[in-house]
């Protein structure tokens, strides 16, 4: 685990329901967090929160998905929400003080706690190659 850990939260109203549901490919969260990796983000919302876009499987990233990610550079990213650009045009500011608050929370974890979390489900590791990552 440790760096580059990409995970998803599971519970009932979380991303890789959304993830799940909208058949968004493991390989597309692999690409947006290799982006991001290269300073390629769409926007930074402070305190570890970034938005990026997820391109609809066959279509670009302008038409498809937006996620909220919580992210630090060359460790990890958790993906906490998403949501279609049809849909909504952005997060209310309750909403992105409690992503901020969370990711403060995550980021404070520690391998063991992480695994933890992966052992109960409470969240989903997304596997990625190096190929996936260096894109």
């Amino acid at each position: 685990m440790g760096k580059r850990t990409i995970c998803g939260f599971s519970r009932p109203d979380g991303f890789i329901r959304f993830a799940r549901r909208q058949r968004i490919e493991d390989k597309a969260l692999c690409e947006a967090v290799a982006r991001a990796e290269k300073g390629l983000v769409d926007a930074d919302l402070g305190g570890g929160v970034i938005k990026q876009r997820i391109a609809r499987s066959g279509e670009g990233r302008s038409g498809g998905f937006r996620s909220i990610v919580l992210f630090r550079s060359g460790e990890r990213a958790f993906f906490v929400y998403g949501f279609a650009k049809n849909v909504r045009d952005n997060i209310r500011s309750d909403e992105l003080s409690a992503f901020k608050e969370l990711a403060g929370e995550m980021f404070g974890y520690d391998d063991d706690a992480i695994a933890k979390a992966l052992e109960t489900g409470a969240i989903v590791e997304v596997k990625c190659d190096e190929q996936n990552l260096s894109k």
